[in-house]
């Protein structure tokens, strides 16, 4: 992956073009595949986060802010983003998109029932939410990408055995699929993208896959995050999950028929970034077998 290394100038500077002064040390975050984060201590106690954005073009972080911005607004736990001293969320250095964020307390969430059925409140009053417009239609890790990936395949000639499995088995789920209710979608709420303490939910994190999606197809999306353990399945996490989520908002008939197919598809869909992250943009790292991690699971028993 791209990681750009900040300087303590660099950081002083950026906190002082959002009117912060006096910065102690800086220390790297851990998580995150795509973007370089940091976590700033100034003399006064305040800790923020420095985020840049090195895989996405300054419009598409834009418009994640502004998204952002609108989730919390609307009483969804994530951090609003720091506006700068010329009025915008970003300062454009070296052609890409910096970013400060308040820094929220907490650890990676637990997969406990407890926190889980927090997650699946929350998960529910989100999808509640009226769209913003200009929210985008598609996933990125969905069909765009499935199809960039069969594009690869075809140009080079090389349809590995993945990239076939992936093409006829998304078809197949993908017109299986019926009209299910859509609304506002987080699209990737894995344990390094939510924060808790005391069996809480704190802050969900990183809406880089936000978009106007399948409701049953995130919150399974949120099960293929927390709710396995040693290759299989734990059922007990799908049920904290659910009874979390219905407690806010309940699943229809079809929507619950369609959660075997939609969970295989939500793999299916990590699988996928996994493959195009580490096989084919970033070849021949340690992580080049992590899609086989999801790939292991399509034959596994599920709660569904």
């Amino acid at each position: 992956m791209t990681y750009t290394e900040v300087s303590f100038d660099e950081a002083s500077e950026i906190i002082e073009l959002a009117g912060f002064i006096d910065l102690d040390s800086i220390d790297k975050l851990p998580g995150g595949w795509a973007n370089s984060n940091y976590v700033l201590f100034l003399n006064d106690g305040t800790k923020l986060v420095l985020k840049i954005w090195n895989e996405q073009s300054i419009e598409e972080v834009e418009y994640l802010l502004l998204m952002t911005c609108y989730l919390a607004n609307n009483d969804v736990p994530t951090p609003h983003p720091i506006i700068f001293n010329n009025g915008k969320y970003i300062i454009i250095k070296n052609e890409l998109a910096w970013t400060l964020l308040p820094f929220i307390e907490g650890q990676w969430l637990e997969s406990n029932h407890s926190s889980l059925y927090s997650l699946g409140r929350i998960q529910a009053s989100m999808h509640l939410i009226k769209p913003p417009k200009g929210l985008k239609e598609n996933f990125s890790m969905g069909s765009m990408l499935f199809e960039k990936i069969f594009s690869v395949a075809e140009e080079n000639n090389h349809w590995t055995d993945f990239i076939k499995m992936l093409k006829t088995e998304s078809s197949i789920i993908i017109d299986k699929i019926g009209n299910l209710p859509k609304g506002v979608i987080h699209g990737d709420l894995f344990p390094d993208n939510v924060l808790g303490s005391k069996n809480q939910v704190n802050s969900i994190l990183d809406f880089e896959e936000v978009c106007h999606g399948i409701l049953a197809f995130d919150l399974v999306m949120t099960f293929v995050g927390f709710g396995w353990e040693n290759g299989e399945s734990v059922p007990e996490r799908w049920g904290s999950l659910l009874d979390g989520y219905q407690s806010i908002r309940k699943l229809s008939d079809d929507e619950i028929d369609s959660l075997s197919d939609l969970h295989r598809l939500a793999t299916l869909s990590i699988a996928a970034w996994r493959y195009w992250q580490f096989v084919i943009y970033l070849p021949n790292t340690e992580h080049s077998d992590r899609y086989l991690q999801m790939t292991a699971r399509l034959n596994k028993k599920t709660p569904f």
